[in-house]
């Protein structure tokens, strides 16, 4: 008996729009009726109230070998804490502070115990780095390196920051710089010298930041796919525009050294490269001098509009659509 053909049988994953429309193909139909999840999918953690004053933060990342890192380039180390600070970057987008960390792992056969030893170091590192413990996982065999972290924190109720809190006119603010896990990564590809860290070694910013940040901001997201995907992510969720202004966006020096090598754009880097793992954020123009007074390494980049003027970029006066950021399946 032949088994009755299912509705996109035919139809790979990547020809529906992408790894966002993949994800609400597989949890549109579900129904939380559990009154302390406060928010699931959509944002970069899900939310569950633990008590009146605290939530609990919840979010996993995978890496997978030859496409989040390569051994050409990374050491076991750098791999190790770059699954870390990728899961925090979610959990201090939030408002939120890490505590504890599950890890699973799909190892080769041929990986030595050396290379295991000092993958940990660099999650142990990492993991010290912002105050959270490594309390399990599983382990098991396959074909190529995958690693995923489950990562729990937490966040007073009054200090948490979700996409879907910008207000219309808010100002845009991103900190740090951008492009330079992009800009790295481009050098490493053409073998072109300068620094590569914001690529190999990026970091996360802390939970002392966040939590400066999140006294003052409306809305906040974490840059790890790029400048124009967090700020259409905000958008969506808070059902506003925005116009991001090009000359404004802090470009990295790696950015730069390897867009101007290579005659590409260090914006271009910036808005859709991704794995910066800085913060964007959305505020009222009023908080601007109280925030610097205790947090100054932001910039502005933008102002939040109305939804009928849709994502914007402004480049010498001139605006056209905001691109899309990195999408795994397209």
């Amino acid at each position: 008996m032949t088994a009755k053909k299912r509705d996109g049988d035919d139809v790979l994953v990547g020809d529906i729009g992408g790894e966002f429309a993949l994800i609400k193909r597989l949890t549109e139909s579900q129904q939380i009726t559990d009154p302390d999840v406060i928010i699931g999918v959509g944002d970069d953690c899900a939310v569950i109230r633990k008590d009146d004053d605290t939530y609990l933060l919840v979010t996993a990342d995978m890496m997978v070998e030859d496409d989040h890192f390569s051994h050409k380039w990374y050491t076991p180390e750098q791999i190790g804490g770059k699954l870390v600070e990728s899961n925090v970057s979610d959990i201090v987008s939030m408002g939120g502070a890490p505590r504890h960390g599950i890890i699973s792992m799909s190892l080769p056969a041929q990986t030595t115990l050396s290379f295991v030893d000092r993958l940990y170091e660099g999650i142990y590192a990492s993991a010290r780095r912002h105050g959270l413990s490594i309390i399990g996982g599983d382990t098991t065999r396959g074909d190529r390196l995958v690693l995923n972290l489950t990562l729990i924190g937490e966040v007073k109720c009054a200090f948490l920051r979700t996409r879907a809190m910008a207000q219309e006119g808010d100002l845009i603010c991103v900190t740090g710089a951008l492009g330079k896990s992009m800009g790295g990564l481009r050098m490493l590809m053409s073998g072109i010298e300068g620094d590569r860290s914001g690529h190999l070694e990026p970091r996360a910013r802390t939970r002392a930041e966040a939590h400066a940040i999140a006294a003052h901001a409306h809305a906040m997201i974490d840059v790890s796919d790029g400048l124009a995907s967090e700020v259409a992510h905000i958008c969506e969720q808070s059902n506003t525009g925005a116009v991001i202004c090009r000359d404004r966006i802090p470009l990295a020096p790696a950015a730069v050294t390897a867009a101007e090598a290579l005659h590409e754009s260090a914006y271009d880097y910036a808005l859709y490269g991704g794995e910066d793992f800085e913060l964007a954020f959305t505020m009222p123009e009023r908080e601007i001098d109280a925030l610097r007074a205790v947090f100054g390494d932001f910039s502005i980049v933008g102002r939040v509009t109305a939804r009928s003027g849709g994502t914007t970029l402004d480049i010498d006066g001139k605006r056209e659509p905001l691109r899309g950021g990195f999408d795994h399946f397209m």
